[in-house]
């Protein structure tokens, strides 16, 4: 079997820039702070799926990754591809750090539908793919579900890729997840609404306010009438999707500390899910609040901050269960 496009294979895409996925608009990135557009360069959530034949012994991806330079501590640090079916690992394959290389992937007998997560901090760009012994067809798609947040929703700290929570909920809930989660980014930036509202999608997941308490302070008056901006940004292009609001996470330094304009984490919080109940009460019926505050505990985070592989499993199921009401089949 010949090499085969990859992009009618591609899911979790947000935007493509010359075949890269991208998770900004880029002919938008000059209102976009600097870090949000350089967070946004990296395919976070982008995956391969696909259907394989009974007889299909093996894929292969022929793709081209960033490699660090010379002296760099993640130079060494190899390329892990997971095969996953359905709900279940079923296998990964390493390769050795290399621009531009071709990884042969072997798929478990009987064939069936697969999702092969990349790995995502080396900028990985797939230009073709191919069955050994068989033949693949795009996998069916799915209910799209935007995911907007900070390096939570990013999944830092959780092993793998797809151990993040907008991954893990994804797969409970049968869906197609976009991730435009942002390291240190998230703090309420309105051109991003614009661009959210502008993409394809079912369902609208906003996860942020956590940058809010520190990276960029804010009170809680100024956070939330930027909830309700942003959601109103937001319907523009989603009108009917059921958009949830997810407020902060516990962070155990945060909670009752508070910035340097006098709002504590549990301050912003509050704001955040007030602005979202308002918002329900004075007619948007399809927005739903969760609050964040209960979904973890302190052994959940790896760092006082992100969760770790069990938080990120936490998070994902009350999400599902707020969500699941919601969902088509």
């Amino acid at each position: 079997m010949g090499w085969l496009d990859p992009e009618p294979f591609l899911r979790g895409t947000a935007w493509l820039d010359g075949g890269r996925a991208v998770r900004a608009d880029p002919t938008d990135l000059a209102r976009l702070p600097w870090d949000t557009a350089e967070r946004a360069a990296l395919p976070i959530g982008v995956r391969v799926e696909f259907t394989a034949a009974p007889d299909t012994r093996a894929v292969e991806l022929r793709y081209r990754a960033a490699v660090p330079a010379t002296g760099d501590a993640m130079r060494a640090l190899r390329h892990c591809f997971a095969l996953w079916r359905g709900g279940q690992c079923v296998g990964e394959t390493f390769a050795a750090p290399a621009e531009d290389a071709t990884i042969g992937i072997e798929l478990p007998p009987g064939g069936g539908s697969f999702t092969v997560h990349l790995p995502e901090s080396q900028a990985p760009v797939v230009l073709g793919l191919r069955a050994l012994g068989g033949a693949l067809a795009p996998a069916p798609r799915r209910r799209r579900w935007l995911v907007h947040g900070d390096s939570i929703t990013e999944g830092w700290w959780s092993t793998r890729p797809a151990h993040s929570w907008p991954a893990t909920a994804g797969r409970l809930l049968g869906l197609d997840t976009v991730n435009l989660g942002y390291a240190g980014g998230a703090r309420g930036e309105l051109p991003l609404a614009e661009q959210l509202a502008s993409l394809p999608g079912e369902l609208v997941t906003l996860a942020f306010g956590t940058n809010c308490w520190s990276r960029a302070p804010c009170s809680a008056g100024w956070l939330y009438e930027t909830v309700r901006a942003y959601v109103g940004l937001v319907r523009r292009g989603h009108p009917d999707a059921p958009l949830l609001i997810l407020s902060p996470v516990l962070r155990p330094e945060a909670e009752t500390t508070p910035n340097v304009l006098g709002a504590t984490l549990e301050d912003l919080r509050t704001a955040m899910e007030d602005a979202g109940r308002d918002l329900a009460a004075e007619g948007d019926e399809r927005l739903l609040v969760l609050s964040g505050r209960s979904l973890l505990d302190p052994e959940d985070l790896a760092d006082g901050l992100h969760p770790n592989d069990r938080g990120h499993a936490r998070m994902a199921a009350a999400v599902a269960d707020a969500l699941r009401p919601h969902v088509r089949t």
